[in-house]
């Protein structure tokens, strides 16, 4: 073995590698650095947090990229053949990860489009939930009991949703049966009194109350309010007990399904 080689090759290479090393710590330690001053910028600016999450992310993996091809040079490989290298490394990553591109691809639409963002409640791909966060590859909800819900982007950008909360307003529907022998007046009534009473129910649009449906063994009413969207719960389980209340004081009938037997008379 030639020592003196093997001198020159570790004093020749040794100051490259202490110089790439201190060059990454240096990166990474910017990059850190940069990534709390552009969230700090974006949260200045009022822009969604759901994008803002989006292009932190974005930033710091481009920031990552750029710092990994300076630190290769510094080491004394050739920036093209490193290009080239990587390009063929990532052509490659991309044929075996065509679901995580897909996903990326996914979470870019959903921010462009914004069919939903971040503290809306939304039912998709079979869940349903309050998104919590929109990530590169995937979006991430909240259930109402605390369960969190990991959902892919490309899932929910090549399907429908339906999104609870992106409007203001919502209207509230109701049905409840009443006996054939009730006073159909009456129970108008009732129920425009009920509607009228509370204060969390608009005035306009105007609540809607109809005779929808002659079922077997009732008649049925449509009752429809109209509420902030925030209030749609509130209201929902409010006048489910409300009515019973009002009806059993009205003596109006909520009819349940019975059976009739009819025996002959005995000889």
């Amino acid at each position: 073995m030639d020592f003196n080689l093997l001198n020159t090759l570790i004093l020749a290479y040794a100051g490259r590698i202490v110089t790439a090393g201190i060059g990454l710590f240096i990166g990474l330690l910017l990059i850190k650095k940069l990534s709390s001053f552009v969230i700090k910028r974006l949260e200045k600016s009022r822009t969604e947090a759901s994008l803002n999450a989006f292009l932190v992310s974005l930033i710091r993996i481009a920031l990552q990229i750029i710092l990994i091809v300076t630190v290769a040079s510094m080491l004394g490989l050739e920036i093209t053949t490193l290009i080239a290298l990587l390009t063929s490394v990532a052509f490659a990553v991309g044929l075996a990860l065509q679901g995580s591109l897909a996903n990326f691809a996914g979470g870019v639409l959903i921010l462009i489009l914004k069919p939903f963002k971040v503290g809306d409640y939304i039912e998709a791909a079979g869940h349903a939930g309050t998104v919590k966060e929109i990530q590169l590859f995937y979006t991430i909800l909240h259930t109402p009991d605390n369960k969190k819900i990991i959902i892919p982007n490309a899932s929910l950008s090549n399907n429908s949703a339906v999104n609870f909360t992106a409007n203001d307003t919502r209207r509230v529907d109701f049905k409840f049966g009443v006996g054939y022998g009730d006073d159909i007046q009456k129970v108008k009534d009732v129920l425009g009194k009920i509607a009228a009473e509370h204060e969390l129910i608009f005035k306009e649009p105007a609540p809607q109350i109809v005779l929808g449906e002659h079922g077997d063994s009732a008649i049925v009413f449509f009752f429809r309010v109209w509420c902030k969207t925030e209030d749609y719960w509130n209201i929902y389980f409010d006048l489910l007990e409300k009515v019973k209340l009002k009806f059993d004081e009205a003596g109006i009938n909520i009819p349940y399904p019975q059976l009739d037997v009819h025996l002959p008379a005995s000889k």
